[in-house]
């Protein structure tokens, strides 16, 4: 497999993974044992996938926050609501700083613009 391959690979398992995640700790009905026992099954498929070196500052933030949820689940409270809100306000930040490079302002739009007169 060429590295290029193994790299788009396990970025789509690292994403997958956050977005698997992020729909279970949304869920109205949240259960610890369900969303422990499905996170846990999930990383499994994740390991399965060959480890690359990741630059990008969103995919080291997508790392970071899969050992985050890992570590949460390993030391959590009776109640896990400090860690499940912990969890979420890590994801929209991590989504936030995945979509903060499609928005560029253009910086010298009107320059650009003649309409005849």
């Amino acid at each position: 497999m060429h590295e290029k391959s193994k790299r788009i690979k396990y970025i789509r398992v690292l994403e997958k993974f956050f977005k698997r995640n992020m729909s279970l700790l949304k869920l109205d009905n949240f259960d610890f044992e369900l969303y422990k026992e499905r996170t846990l099954k999930n990383y499994e498929e994740m390991k399965k996938a060959q480890s690359v070196d990741l630059n990008s500052p969103y995919l080291v933030a997508l790392k970071n926050y899969i050992d985050l949820v890992l570590r949460s689940i390993e030391h959590h409270s009776e109640s896990f609501e400090n860690e499940k809100e912990m969890l979420l306000k890590e994801a929209n930040l991590l989504q936030k700083e995945k979509n903060r490079t499609s928005y560029k302002k253009d910086k010298h739009k009107n320059q650009n613009f003649y309409d005849g007169y």
